[in-house]
């Protein structure tokens, strides 16, 4: 078993297979599959995967493995299995999916660095540098030419030559510790030094009251001493210097211990089979449909326990960071130091700690967003997914994968259950829990018995007829006063951050765009910018029209940060905590908002779409949405369903405990079905109308759909290869397979590309994928040549 096939670190359909690599002598006792390994790949020195370790290999003259970077393997049997299962599924690279899984610490990184070959001259001011030192990096010789094309002469001509050096990126965190010899030891120094030698006599005098290892910080701060004191002791082997490897730990607070809640009848009956599939090591998908407040929380960790009692592990997804912290809570309160935490919010080496704790088997459940799936646990129990509906569970760039998806792949290969759990279900899974396909569990009630809050649509059309013409409905300012005089609490949702949509002149129509980006740039109020979501390009906000000169701009649409100081002029005396992307993006920023927020420092939330799930507050009486049609006019086949995802979650904020709550809609369009039923909880009438349209227009979960974007800066070239690849494939394809385009892609344009859309709705096609994969190669120069084709199978992101 000494050769060893590596996937190499090199994105291209081409390399997408294994290389076989002769394993040195010294590496023939470590060697593992799952390790990752630096190799020569032609004249480059690359990192790579071992797969697998086989006796012979087809090939003659096999090259050596250079370096092994992994003490233990970073991706079990499992994950390397899983791997290429989802390569295949999402036509991705080997490398890509296999990178996906790893904490961005462990990805590799390569250090080009520039070397001479010869003694010809060079130039003066690299003549000088090569003086100094003999290898250059890569940046620096750049720098000193002037340009790469210079540097690539010198290359051709063989006078230079760049070399690549892997390195990884893995950093550990170290506490440095002073360790005492025995007592006895330093009672006799003690005694023998001279009476000068204070400092020494002092340290030794602590010691002896205190014979235990100490961090040497602490014994700097206490004794008031430094290194220099010590090293008279440590040169006598008095004492002795030890580097402990720590942890940072991303929640250092201690969380109150929780004990198991009394189930309701409907929890009770809900969590019997899940139980029974845990207990016989069968996998089953469960959908868990409970309303809001309903006590799906608690199911989940009454499951957990018992898989932990069995000696297994658990995995929980969270779709948003902003539901982290509560669920940290919640989790950590039940099961102490047994969980991990695996978030975008934690940084990169709190990121790694966590990971270790779950690959050196410390820790029993991982919590965690999307990518927490591949949490490298080897003995799985469960895997539940919270609010299993929410968009954040697709990934949006390759590997291209949904965690749903994985999750029933990794329940499939552990026999274990997989739980999705929802108030409002996405209607695919739903209709697979009514065709037995999940297996469907419900619970209608909230645990405190209480009624669901009370929701009352305002026609916002109406509000202006009567001359307001404020962003607040007569009855939420009412309201709002109300809770107010009472001390209560309010959410309020807008799912729009900055301050207005677009800026418009009203005396020519110009709306400002961005020049990189089919789209009108965002009014920022605080900074007196224009932002682009899509590229983050900025620009000054202009006085005067740069179309017509006039001075008649003024902003349309309403953001955030313009609700914000649209309540602080109307009720000056109120606290309000804005959470949306700009306000959150330092480390710990949602934490501390919700911690302020619960310790009812402030008295309203406004937010986007990040504060209308999965957040439970005692005081919050009442929830108001401000633009509830925000989302039902895109070019989205989903947008109804997600406009009655989003109302229904975030009304389900309000009454949770002894206060009675409230929902206040505001709407241009009431009478849409989708407000209509998410005002009564109607989730069985909608998804009733809502398939319906779905047969109609041949849309999921009646056919599949797959989404292929083309990008290229020349518009011309995009449409002739979109064209090739619909008449390829208008031969390989089912009759009953629908090819719709290719045509402009609702954003024509951003970062200065141009972007082209084909979308093909399907029932059966079993070698589509592998058809897709055929595309990729025929085009493989192209995509060298700045072309992207992006392939996307059930796609929740149609702009």
């Amino acid at each position: 078993m000494n050769i060893a096939k590596v996937i190499v670190d090199v994105p291209s359909s081409v390399i997408n297979q294994t290389f076989d690599y002769y394993i040195p002598e010294k590496f023939q006792d470590i060697l593992q599959p799952g390790m990752r390994v630096v190799i020569p790949f032609g004249p480059r020195k690359i990192s790579g995967f071992v797969v697998k370790r086989i006796k012979e290999s087809n090939y003659d003259h096999l090259k050596e493995i250079i370096d092994v970077l992994d003490v233990t393997p970073v991706l079990t049997a499992e994950l390397l299995k899983l791997g290429k299962w989802l390569a295949n599924e999402t036509v991705s690279l080997y490398i890509t999916t296999y990178q996906a899984m790893l904490p961005q610490v462990l990805k590799s990184k390569y250090e080009k660095e520039v070397i001479r070959l010869t003694d010809i001259p060079l130039i003066a001011t690299l003549e000088d540098a090569f003086k100094k030192k003999d290898i250059l990096s890569y940046e620096e010789t750049v720098q000193l030419l002037g340009s790469y094309r210079q540097l690539q002469h010198y290359i051709e001509n063989g006078d230079l030559a760049v070399q690549y050096v892997v390195s990884s990126k893995a950093t550990k965190q170290y506490k440095v510790y002073i360790v005492p010899s025995h007592v006895d030891i330093l009672a006799s120094e003690h005694k023998n030094l001279p009476k000068q030698a204070t400092r020494q006599r002092e340290i030794l005098k602590f010691f002896i009251q205190y014979p235990k290892p100490i961090e040497q910080k602490m014994l700097y701060e206490q004794l008031k001493i430094n290194k220099n004191n010590l090293t008279p002791l440590i040169d006598k082997n008095l004492l002795t210097i030890k580097k402990v490897e720590v942890y940072r730990d991303p929640y250092e607070e201690k969380f109150p211990k929780t004990e198991n809640l009394t189930l309701t009848k409907e929890q009770e009956k809900a969590i019997i089979p899940i139980d029974e599939a845990v207990k016989t090591d069968m996998h089953k998908t469960f959908l868990l449909h409970g309303v809001t407040g309903s006590g799906k929380t608690e199911i989940y960790l009454q499951a957990i326990e018992k898989v932990i009692q069995k000696g297994k592990e658990a995995i929980v997804l969270v779709p948003e960071i902003a539901l982290t912290p509560q669920m940290v809570k919640r989790f950590k309160g039940r099961f102490g130091s047994n969980v991990a935490v695996l978030h975008s919010a934690l940084s990169v080496g709190e990121k790694y700690d966590e990971w270790r704790k779950i690959q050196r088997k410390e820790v029993k459940v991982v919590v965690g967003a999307r990518s927490a799936i591949f949490a490298p646990f080897e003995n799985l129990g469960i895997i539940i997914i919270d609010e299993e509906h929410e968009t954040t569970y697709k990934q949006g760039e390759s590997p291209r994968y949904h965690a749903r998806d994985v999750a029933i792949k990794r329940g499939e290969y552990n026999n274990c259950p997989v739980v999705l759990g929802s108030a409002t279900p996405t209607l695919e899974s739903y209709a697979r829990g009514k065709k037995g396909v999940y297996h469907l569990l419900t619970l209608t009630k909230r645990t405190n018995e209480k009624e669901m809050p009370t929701v009352d649509i305002i026609d916002m059309r109406k509000e202006l007829h009567a001359g307001n013409r404020t962003m607040f409905s007569r009855t939420l300012m009412e309201k709002i006063n109300e809770c107010l005089s009472k001390k209560e609490q309010i959410v309020l949702l807008l799912n729009r951050r900055g301050y207005s949509t677009f800026a418009l002149c009203r005396d020519c129509g110009h709306v400002e765009e961005c020049p990189h980006c089919d789209i009108s740039l965002t009014y920022h109020k605080r900074d007196n910018v224009l932002k682009c979501h899509y590229c983050s390009y900025e620009s000054e906000m202009p006085t005067h029209c740069p179309s017509c000169g006039s001075d008649s701009i003024r902003f349309f649409g309403t953001g955030t940060e313009r609700v914000e100081e649209a309540l602080t002029k109307l009720i000056p005396e109120t606290k309000i905590i804005r959470m949306d992307v700009d306000t959150t993006r330092r480390k710990g920023a949602h934490e501390r908002l919700l911690k302020k927020f619960a310790n009812q420092e402030a008295d309203i939330l406004l937010g986007t779409q990040m504060i209308a799930k999965g957040l439970d507050f005692e005081n919050v009486t009442l929830v108001g949405v401000l633009a509830a049609d925000s989302m039902l006019h895109l070019p989205d086949f989903r947008s109804s369903e997600k406009t009655f995802q989003l109302i229904t979650q975030v009304s389900g904020r309000a009454g949770r405990h002894a206060l009675t709550g409230e929902v206040i809609v505001q709407s241009y369009t009431p009478d849409h079905y989708s407000i209509l039923l998410s005002s009564n909880y109607d989730y069985i009438g909608f998804y009733q109308r809502e398939m319906e349209i779905r047969r109609t227009f041949s849309y999921p979960p009646y056919f599949y759909l797959l989404l292929v974007t083309i990008t290229h800066e020349n518009e011309q070239k995009i449409y002739t290869v979109a064209q090739q690849i619909r008449n390829m494939l208008q031969h390989r394809l089912n009759k009953s397979s629908l090819i719709l385009g290719p045509s402009p892609s609702p954003i024509t344009r951003i970062k200065n590309r141009f972007r082209y859309q084909l979308m093909i709705k399907y029932r059966n096609e079993p070698y589509l994928q592998q058809y897709m994969m055929e595309i990729l190669k025929e085009f493989e120069d192209e995509r060298r040549r700045d072309l992207q084709i992006m392939i996307d199978f059930n796609p929740y992101q149609l702009m």
